[in-house]
């Protein structure tokens, strides 16, 4: 296997193809944007739920303990001789080759990944909490990014809108009052909080620790490699969320009467009480200076020590160098060309299994270098959304 990861490596000239990773949902329903055949929402299977999410440059599981995909979750690269290998095999074998030294030093993998998040309801009301909770049973922190890519949002969904945080009137009392009642009643705990309408092309950081209850937009989520959720909210479009979801960060030998001053206590109160909140957290494009005429490269995600991402446009019939300062994954979202030694084109509709040409992992050497990149279109732009770790933080000055 080694040998065929270095093949691949060097032969993609630091570039690899990634196959699509598709991650199965038993709550909620599927918004039917990624671009899936109809018929393949269900493929693993009613028991394992609909496909709603698809996850990029991920060598993180998901927790749904699914028996029949012990893989789920984890990105598989393509190689040359059409056969596949985990990126978290590649990262173990190549090291500061694929991810570059900051990374490699520090934290000893790649400790970041991306997904298209896609549920036609609103999400529950959750957070997700810091180190020091989350470790306690095997995670890390989750803070994570918003963006609302314009290319997948043709249908909004049920409510294009998100609770961020609690009202300033609330009291922690009020919010423990809702969660002690968490098993007897729909508890309305997002009477308690306040929802900011979605503008696509557009996003938002979320920190650990704040509650939040996604909107029905499709999200391009670039986050820390974990999966953890704690949800506060037990009723969401009439569907039934059993206790566990409350209590999935609590070690499990902790006493039943001991839970809920836990969680309250993994909760951020300084940052869900913020007056400021939007301010502080909206994340409007911010567009780079032109290194090329023919391409636009815009911020979508910034302004954290944890995550950044990118979304870069190439004009029609153009060829450029697009130059990062950091590995990345990255996912072609309009249009079709070249991206460096491969064909390159966004989806349109594909089955599970398919081997797409939109998705890539470039090594840091060969993003410093430059990738070469053609949009063969006469017509329309190709569009590419590129995440990157916590070596190439971003922070905008106002």
């Amino acid at each position: 296997m080694e040998s065929m990861i270095r093949r691949t490596f060097e032969k993609g000239e630091g570039v690899f193809r990634m196959v699509p990773n598709f991650v199965s949902r038993t709550f909620n329903l599927p918004g039917r944007r990624l671009k899936l055949h109809p018929d393949d929402y269900y493929y693993y299977g009613t028991k394992a739920g609909a496909i709603m999410e698809r996850w990029f440059s991920s060598i993180n599981k998901t927790r749904n303990n699914n028996l029949e995909r012990a893989d789920e979750g984890l990105s598989y690269i393509l190689t040359f001789e059409s056969g596949q290998v985990l990126l978290a095999d590649a990262v173990k074998e190549l090291k500061e080759e694929l991810i570059g030294d900051t990374l490699q030093k520090r934290y000893g993998t790649w400790p970041v990944f991306a997904k298209f998040f896609d549920y036609a309801n609103p999400l529950y009301f959750h957070m997700h909490p810091a180190d020091e909770v989350a470790e306690k049973v095997g995670c890390s922190a989750k803070p994570e990014c918003y963006y609302f890519p314009p290319q997948l949002n043709d249908c909004e969904g049920k409510r294009p809108s998100t609770y961020f945080g609690f009202n300033p009137e609330v009291t922690k009392e009020d919010v423990e009052k809702k969660l002690r009642q968490f098993s007897e009643c729909d508890t309305h705990i997002t009477a308690l909080s306040r929802a900011f309408d979605l503008e696509v092309g557009t996003g938002w950081y979320i920190p650990a620790g704040v509650l939040h209850a996604p909107g029905s937009l499709l999200t391009y989520e670039p986050q820390w490699s974990t999966d953890l959720n704690c949800v506060f909210e037990n009723v969401v479009c009439g569907e039934v969320y059993d206790r566990h979801f409350l209590e999935d960060i609590c070690p499990e030998d902790m006493k039943e009467e001991e839970r809920i001053g836990y969680i309250m206590d993994a909760v951020d109160w300084e940052a869900n009480f913020d007056p400021d909140f939007k301010e502080h957290y909206f994340r409007p494009p911010v567009i780079l200076p032109k290194t090329d005429k023919n391409m636009t490269e815009k911020w979508v995600c910034y302004g954290n020590d944890f995550i950044t991402a990118k979304e870069t446009t190439i004009a029609p019939n153009c060829s450029v160098t697009l130059k990062d300062n950091a590995a990345y994954g990255c996912v072609i979202v309009q249009g079709f060309g070249t991206f460096g030694v491969y064909h390159a084109e966004a989806v349109n509709m594909m089955r599970v299994g398919d081997l797409t040409a939109d998705e890539y992992f470039v090594c840091k050497d060969s993003a410093a270098r430059g990738i070469q990149i053609t949009n063969n279109s006469t017509t329309e732009p190709m569009v590419i959304l590129q995440h990157f770790g916590p070596d190439n933080a971003v922070y905008i000055s106002k």
